[in-house]
């Protein structure tokens, strides 16, 4: 069981705003729970008293509503021999990806985060693949932090740091151990006292054995990276840890595609440099190809700007412009099939009050 910690709801994160939007909910007679685990068909959730089983109910299953995610505050039923869940709480943060292969679909991975981790590990530090977990997390709302792992089998470790600080463009980069215990305390000293983190990154990056030293026991399985380097990751489903000293941490199995949702604005935080000089150009609409006057060539062409950095943010740029422009279309779409059904519905109307 996650939760061996604490009798209240704010040890797991309640307080007055989310309290004010769950008044809606407590005058219908529900009481607020907070989901650790999601397990598909069900759901855990904690009240703030103990944990419990819980199922979607009627509603959030068959129409249309919004289904939790782990981190969510739900509005609980207290049911035997299952809990019964019948609504969401507006999120404070929400961590979102685009479904794989699903071009208009959002998948909320988890809920109202305060800090996002961003983990790489020593062996092997990829500055384009944490360029686009920070872009993720600036979308969510929550402060972003990069932590490096495995610092006790690094070769080369300033190099390292010096690397994953270009990338993070001003982000926190922490250096931690699970092995020596270096840095893990000072992770999670930006959990406590009620805090929520989500740790974020590629199978075999060591979230899990990060876990595991700040909760002080073999919570989450684990397994040895592989000999060819590849991660294998033994988590499954996202749940939220509750740490004895105060704060919660969740996990998340290895992201294969680690695919953007809509919100461009990110961009401005984690590529400001570019955004700056972009100003500079000529134009405004400048594309920075062949027009004459742009800022951004002439930074390329001096060294002021990193070719490769500047191909990672045009990349995310592009994803995140088609992935709005599906969404807008969907919207289009479900609204022409609303207005469609309702004129099906008036006619038929129509002709029996002819009749």
């Amino acid at each position: 069981m996650p939760f061996q910690v604490g009798s209240q709801l704010a040890s797991l994160g309640w307080d007055d705003w989310f309290e004010e939007r769950f008044a809606a909910y407590a005058s219908q007679g529900y009481a607020p729970a907070r989901v650790a685990a999601d397990y598909g068909a069900e759901y855990l959730v904690h009240d703030g008293d103990e944990a419990r089983r819980a199922a979607t109910g009627r509603h959030l299953r068959n129409d249309g509503g919004q289904l939790p995610a782990v981190g969510d505050w739900v509005a609980l039923l207290d049911r035997e021999p299952i809990a019964s869940l019948h609504g969401v709480v507006e999120r404070r943060t929400s961590f979102s990806r685009k479904v794989a292969h699903v071009e208009t679909k959002e998948q909320v991975l988890a809920a109202n985060v305060d800090v996002a981790f961003v983990v790489a590990s020593a062996q092997d530090v990829n500055p384009r693949r944490i360029e686009r977990y920070l872009t993720m997390a600036w979308q969510s709302g929550a402060s972003p932090v990069v932590v490096l792992t495995k610092a006790d089998v690094a070769d080369a470790l300033d190099d390292l740091r010096v690397e994953l600080e270009a990338a993070a463009a001003g982000t926190p980069v922490m250096v931690t151990s699970s092995v020596t215990g270096e840095g893990v305390d000072a992770i999670a000293a930006l959990l406590y006292p009620a805090r929520t983190g989500v740790l974020l990154g590629p199978s075999g990056a060591g979230k899990s054995s990060l876990i595991n030293r700040m909760a002080g026991s073999e919570l989450m399985k684990t397994r040895d990276v592989h000999k060819t380097g590849e991660g294998r990751h033994m988590t499954s489903h996202r749940e939220l840890i509750v740490l004895a000293e105060g704060g919660m941490i969740i996990d998340t199995p290895g992201l294969r595609e680690a695919q953007l949702w809509t919100g461009e604005d990110a961009l401005e935080t984690l590529f400001e440099d570019i955004e700056q000089i972009a100003l500079g150009c000529r134009f405004s609409d400048c594309e920075h190809r062949s027009e004459p006057g742009c800022a951004i060539k002439a930074a390329l062409e001096s060294g002021e700007i990193d070719e490769a950095r500047y191909a990672s943010y045009r990349k995310l740029q592009r994803e995140l412009r088609a992935v709005a422009a599906r969404s807008d279309e969907r919207l289009r779409a479900e609204e022409r099939r609303k207005w469609k059904q309702i004129t099906v519905a008036n006619r038929s109307r129509t002709k029996l009050l002819g009749r």
